[in-house]
């Protein structure tokens, strides 16, 4: 079993990955990155690169934190919640963190969201959260 942490490079995104730590350290077990990567690549604020991801697999490391990255490739379609949770149920997870953006509704109902999928469709519990003056 363990955490899954969809994860941005912004400070929400450190937010989760942090908490995310914290939970696997008082869990006992390891936390499983997922990176999801679209059609526009590296180049979405989205993706994390691979400068992004070794620092924040050094700090892990250097946490004693047990971790893995995985690179979920979106570009023939598909949403980064289903990669979340694909990846959840792939390792059995016991917790689902990630990170939550402000969106108004009508961003909401043109583009769907995210975290709202993952609330909804997860067979497992999930935090959410936020980072302050996160928009």
């Amino acid at each position: 079993m363990s955490v899954v942490v969809g994860y941005v490079p912004d400070a929400t995104g450190y937010l989760a990955i942090t908490e995310a730590a914290r939970q696997a350290t008082w869990r006992q077990t390891d936390v499983v990155v997922v990176n999801a990567v679209d059609q526009a690549g590296y180049l979405r604020p989205t993706a994390a690169d691979t400068l992004d991801l070794d620092a924040l697999m050094a700090r892990l490391s250097a946490d004693g934190v047990p971790h893995a990255v995985r690179h979920v490739d979106l570009a023939a379609g598909g949403h980064p919640s289903d990669a979340i949770l694909a990846v959840a149920a792939e390792v059995s997870a016991e917790l689902l963190v990630i990170g939550l953006h402000r969106r108004s509704p009508v961003g909401k109902a043109l583009l769907g969201s995210n975290a709202q999928r993952v609330l909804r469709d997860a067979v497992c519990p999930v935090l959410a959260v936020r980072a302050t003056g996160a928009g």
